[in-house]
């Protein structure tokens, strides 16, 4: 019931027996009810007077219906009040007809005041039209990248994820491998890559996302050289005391906090080792503001030992970065913002510096003082500087106390986010955008909680995205979390926080897309040579929260492709205990490049297949769906050296295997 709605009831008896019997409690609720439309009015009139775009924003819809019925109230009361003493005077004075006019306007305002309805703005942030981007839905802006430009990859797999995992200790944690399934992680990597680039093999893929990069930096038309390095940048903020098994931070006991799942890291491993053919060596991973934890180097490790796993400290059998000596970035608020930094630079390690690639894997959670914490808030743990602590003035609380004094709503404001998306050593190196969306959560240290909107139904997020454009996927996160988290919940365990939905929060979205939404006196340069970033990809909002489709998939305009692929539950290789007449056959053998297996059993479903060198090293792993009784797999070796290797199927103790050469 709105302001109106209420006075007009009790005027007219509709209340019910209730109202009549309490007139306190109706006295109390008017009050209440008039300083509820007092506030909404100046707080109208201070937001819309000096910016009168403002009115798009969710706050104004809510506050703007209630101020309006608020101030016709007011109007009509006061106006009656005038009429009415207008016309006893003239009734005195014996001129009736005038009187009666008077009485007239006296009813007709008091009616416009009981009577007026005003179409009230929902509050709800779930309505499909509502929107924190004053653009709305579906209007993008900047320049989509990407070899098909302005696609974000979305792979949905709820079996990826264990729905009976608490999180409440290291015994049960989201990155145990009884609570993330590699398998289904692979598979979910393979179709998404695929995907991205629009090819049929994965080997297609990644020949293709190496040379758009390279064409798009000066490089020619030439794909990955095995002579270059790659480092990929993950969130392991939560080892930033140190390196064993819970970052040496907390008891083992407390809830786990959420960084990127090893899953996600090993999956991109694989590819690029086994599938693109990158030397080990020339790897570097890990997050230079903290440590790998144990847990996720020995994962690691196992399959891969001579990748550099990297360490901002000594720690065994890792590698320790070097402080680069040269200037990594130069922030383009040159002091106005973040006055706390001297001279307005950072270095980075000089591994990432010299790295021919950088492969960006963050995760997907909101975040106390930035709102959100994606791809370009990843990089706050890139810089040499311990904490990065001067670089929170430049979000949305630039306090870091939570308080409104710090926060810094609204569009045009100088974002350091803009500065590291933009930066030639980070996102200019970027070869590919993964969002690890496994585990998701409300803000940056809570462990993971359940998704209650649809596709996920009170489950995990259980998700993956992949992107070559870094406004899109952040643009496609920030629509998925506001959808989730679209009302603040202090008594589940754990809350449920908005953070996601405060005024501005896509700010460095609107100024990454577009120089059009840089503020007064701000010009993003990030190297201070002189030459201004460009666009660096598309932003927009989706239609709905239904639908959730952009202008792409509405064939509207030339924003976000999203490509949303649900997949089910990967049938595990325990399904073929029992068949003891499986078999698998490799040929031609020898292979050179290309080796096809004949797998022959009734089973149907996926199976994983694993390839050894003589020695018992893996060196390769794929996925295939078996549809028929006999099936053929095929899988890329080219890359790899003359020898004898081993192809295993295994199933519990179960093994099925078979050897042949390449020459």
């Amino acid at each position: 019931m709105n302001f109106n709605e209420y006075l007009r009831c009790r005027f007219s008896g509709k209340l019910g027996n209730d109202a009549g019997k309490s007139n306190k409690k109706g006295i109390f609720v008017k009050i209440v009810l008039i300083l509820f439309g007092l506030a909404a009015s100046v707080w109208v009139l201070l937001r819309l007077v000096p910016k009168p775009s403002r009115a798009t924003y969710p706050c104004m819809k809510v506050a703007f219906p209630m101020a309006t019925s608020f101030i016709i109230y007011i109007t009509g009361m006061v106006g009656s009040v005038y009429f009415f003493k207008k016309a006893g005077k003239k009734i005195i004075e014996r001129k009736l007809l005038i009187a009666m006019s008077f009485v007239f306007l006296a009813i007709t305002t008091l009616s416009i005041a009981l009577l007026n309805k005003q179409e009230t703005a929902s509050a709800n942030i779930t309505d499909a039209n509502r929107f924190d981007d004053p653009l709305g839905a579906n209007a993008p802006i900047g320049e989509a990248k990407g070899i098909i430009p302005g696609r974000v990859v979305w792979v949905h797999n709820p079996d990826a994820t264990n729905e009976n995992c608490t999180n409440a200790n290291l015994n049960d944690a989201y990155f145990l491998s009884k609570n993330t399934d590699q398998a289904a992680v692979d598979q979910m990597f393979s179709e998404a890559i695929k995907k991205l680039s629009g090819k049929e093999t994965e080997k297609e893929a990644w020949e293709a996302i190496f040379t758009y990069f390279n064409n798009n930096h000066g490089k020619g038309d030439v794909g990955y050289k095995t002579d270059e390095t790659i480092f990929i940048k993950v969130n392991a903020v939560t080892a930033y005391n140190g390196a064993t098994a819970n970052g040496g931070k907390q008891p083992a006991s407390q809830p786990i906090e959420y960084d990127t799942t090893p899953q996600t890291i090993l999956s991109m491993l694989r590819h690029l080792v086994n599938v693109q053919g990158v030397p080990q060596k020339n790897i570097y991973v890990g997050d230079p503001l903290a440590d790998l934890w144990d847990h996720m180097y020995q994962y690691f490790h196992a399959e891969f030992p001579d990748i550099n796993y990297v360490s901002k400290r000594n720690v065994a059998n890792r590698y320790k970065l070097v402080k680069s000596t040269e200037v990594g970035i130069n922030y383009s608020d040159r002091g106005k913002v973040m006055t706390n930094l001297p001279n307005h630079v950072h270095s980075f390690f000089k591994e990432m510096m010299d790295a021919d690639y950088l492969i960006n894997i963050p995760v997907m959670k909101g975040h106390r003082w930035g709102g959100i914490t994606f791809c370009a808030k990843n990089h706050f743990g890139s810089n040499t500087s311990d904490g990065s602590w001067q670089l929170h003035k430049g979000l949305m609380d630039g306090n870091d106390d939570y308080d409104e004094e710090g926060r810094r709503y609204d569009y045009k404001l100088y974002r350091v986010m803009v500065d590291l998306m933009g930066n030639k050593y980070l996102g200019g190196k970027t070869l590919i955008y993964f969002m690890d969306a496994l585990w998701s959560t409300s803000h940056e240290h809570q462990r993971p909680q359940k998704f209650q909107s649809s596709p996920f139904n009170n489950d995990w997020s259980s998700s993956i995205m992949v992107s070559l454009d870094p406004v899109a996927i952040e643009s496609v996160c920030l629509d998925m979390m506001q959808k989730e988290f679209s009302e603040e919940d202090l008594t589940t365990s754990p809350p449920r926080y908005t953070y996601v939905l405060w005024e501005g929060v896509d700010d460095h979205l609107h100024q990454a897309a577009s120089s059009e939404w840089w503020p007064e006196g701000i010009v993003y340069d990030p190297e201070n040579d002189g030459t201004p970033i460009g666009s660096l990809g598309v932003h927009e909002h989706w239609n709905n929260v239904n639908d959730m489709k952009y202008s792409r998939n509405l064939g509207t305009g030339n924003g976000i492709d999203l490509v949303s692929i649900e997949q089910k539950a990967m049938v595990g290789l325990q399904s073929l205990a029992g068949n003891n007449d499986f078999r698998i056959d490799v040929f031609p053998n020898p292979v050179t490049d290309i080796a096809k297996m004949k797998i022959e059993n009734d089973f149907k479903g996926y199976v994983v297949i694993n390839v050894f060198t003589s020695s018992g090293k893996k060196v390769k792993t794929v996925s295939f769906k078996k549809s028929s009784t006999i099936d053929e797999a095929t899988i890329d070796l080219s890359g790899f050296v003359k020898g004898n290797y081993i192809v295993r199927l295994q199933s519990g103790n179960q093994l099925y295997s078979t050897q042949f050469s390449k020459r």
